[in-house]
């Protein structure tokens, strides 16, 4: 089942979408496995600490965060990977690690990778370990507004 309040911002839009059950999956690689979609498309969601708040970082499956590059992209900001702890509370509708790339619905900032940009659809964790959704890209970028970068390097 779609996180409850991605679901409601999504049909209160009449967005168009189309979830994609999978088998309970923890890693980006293994979701986009399970949801038959490959790791280009598949977008992971990356907790941060960014000058010691939380933000949002939407890229690839394929790819890792490379702090430096992203604080350069970010003119200097202090950036790191944010613990579990840090995060737990934030998305109390969502599996931890399973969140929905829409930093607006959580009150937090939303970076996403230009390259995702390069698809016409986009696909990500929709609450849960077992469930994905797929939507156009122009429609997540309309709805979520994040803020484009690059900064990421292959696995």
């Amino acid at each position: 089942m779609l996180a409850p309040r991605l679901y409601n911002f999504l049909d209160e839009r009449h967005v168009p979408y189309v979830e994609l059950p999978h088998d309970r999956a923890f890693t980006a690689q293994d979701t986009a496995n399970a949801a038959h979609v490959g790791n280009q498309q598949f977008a992971k969601t990356v907790m941060l600490r960014v000058d010691d708040a939380l933000a949002m970082l939407v890229m690839p499956a394929a790819y890792r965060v490379d702090p430096t590059r992203l604080s350069r992209a970010l003119g200097g900001a202090a950036v790191e990977i944010a613990h579990e702890d840090d995060f737990r509370d934030a998305f109390p509708d969502c599996e931890l690690g399973a969140m929905p790339p829409f930093g607006n619905l959580y009150g937090l900032p939303l970076y996403v990778d230009a390259r995702l940009s390069a698809h016409p659809e986009i696909v990500f964790n929709a609450g849960t370990h077992t469930d994905a959704l797929r939507m156009p890209y122009a429609e997540f970028e309309r709805l979520a507004q994040p803020r484009t970068l690059w900064m990421a390097h292959v696995m």
